[in-house]
């Protein structure tokens, strides 16, 4: 049996900003932005450049009470984990155009990682994981 989780729901409070943030500041890709009248909604699907796995599907907040998850989907903690193959371009580069880091850049015993917030407030950790990490051949 092969299965994979293919997308990751993330609420968000408009799609073209959301775009904006995730494909012009941390580069991902724009996989699929297509209209479904029969929900009057957009599918949009983006994912890190050259990446193969698991996507992100950013899901409107189409009613009241989806809309205080906007930028708290796990409640405060990490919610979602960018590998890179160089932390430190990725780092200085987001810092660049001015990703708010949270968490200064440390070294781990399974990789160096710093947590940033996306443009809602929701946490990520930006990591590179050591090649000996039972993770890094799942990234590759």
């Amino acid at each position: 049996m092969k299965q994979a989780i293919v997308h990751i729901a993330l609420v968000v409070r408009d799609y073209d900003e959301a775009i904006d943030f995730y494909v012009n500041k941390l580069k991902f890709e724009l996989i699929e932005d297509s209209y479904q009248p029969e929900q009057d909604k957009r599918w949009v699907v983006v994912a890190p450049p050259n990446s193969s796995g698991t996507a992100l599907l950013l899901a409107k907040a189409s009613k009241p009470e989806q809309a205080p998850f906007i930028g708290n989907q796990a409640g405060g903690r990490v919610f979602l984990f960018l590998n890179t193959d160089d932390f430190w371009r990725d780092y200085h580069y987001m810092q660049s155009i001015g990703i708010r880091f949270i968490r200064e850049p440390q070294q781990q015993d399974y990789g160096t990682v710093a947590v940033f917030e996306d443009l809602y407030g929701n946490r990520w950790d930006l990591l590179q994981l050591n090649p000996n990490h039972p993770m890094a051949k799942r990234c590759q």
